[in-house]
């Protein structure tokens, strides 16, 4: 547990102007999703109460919450524990996502302008650059830049809110796929296929794209989940 602890505290920052159950949710939410705490591992709320300095209610009372999204689960004699990624959990977000992101393309597509192609453009050109010079991270930092860009040229701001929801789970998902150097490549090709396609406002081959792209991901995924649980 030590290895991981002090990014959950730094994950709960104290200091925001929330309220602290608010603020220990959202924080424990993301540590958990964003796999800073294993798979499979106990939550302790005595143990997270003292590296916190507050009360186990506040930690109670989140872990509630998050156990009705199926993020973790209570297991008699044990506790409150993480909840492992299944085939059908990592299935129904991309579905979810799929829906999503393919409105906000086509929208984004009807919108387009010199202003916007131009910014999308430089950072695909950046990205470009990032990869070929090996800057692993920048590249992840700069695609998940790209599937925001996306949103905001929507301009469908209870889209963007619906999405935001997801947030965590895709940051997971992408920072997993995006670590493999062939996956990474493939992604940035086909991010460059789908500003092509929206700025000649190609809509029936970019929807093809970004359902080709978003299957090609999950299947990696599946596969990388896979190996981080036989590991176990």
């Amino acid at each position: 547990m030590e290895n991981y602890m002090d990014k959950v505290i730094a994950m709960i920052d104290l200091t925001q102007d929330k309220p602290l159950n608010e603020i220990i949710y959202e924080g424990l939410r993301k540590a958990i999703i964003t796999g800073v705490i294993p798979m499979g591992e106990r939550i302790n709320e005595k143990n997270y109460a003292k590296a916190l300095n507050v009360s186990r209610t506040p930690i109670r009372e989140s872990l509630r919450r998050i156990q009705d999204e199926d993020i973790v689960r209570y297991v008699p004699n044990l506790g409150i524990v993480i909840t492992n990624f299944t085939h059908e959990d990592v299935d129904e977000i991309y579905k979810i996502r799929l829906s999503l992101d393919i409105l906000a393309c086509v929208n984004a597509a009807s919108l387009m302008n010199d202003e916007k192609e131009e910014e999308m453009r430089y950072l695909l050109e950046e990205t470009y650059k990032a990869q070929k010079e090996g800057r692993v991270s920048d590249v992840i930092e700069m695609s998940k830049r790209f599937n925001s860009m996306i949103y905001d040229f929507a301009e469908m701001p209870r889209l963007k809110t619906i999405q935001n929801r997801l947030r965590d789970y895709l940051i997971r998902f992408r920072d997993i796929s995006l670590t493999s150097d062939l996956r990474r490549q493939l992604a940035l090709d086909d991010h460059q296929k789908i500003f092509d396609y929206m700025r000649s406002n190609n809509i029936d081959q970019m929807i093809e794209l970004v359902t080709k792209h978003l299957y090609d991901s999950k299947k990696f995924i599946v596969l990388e989940l896979e190996k981080q649980i036989n590991a176990r």
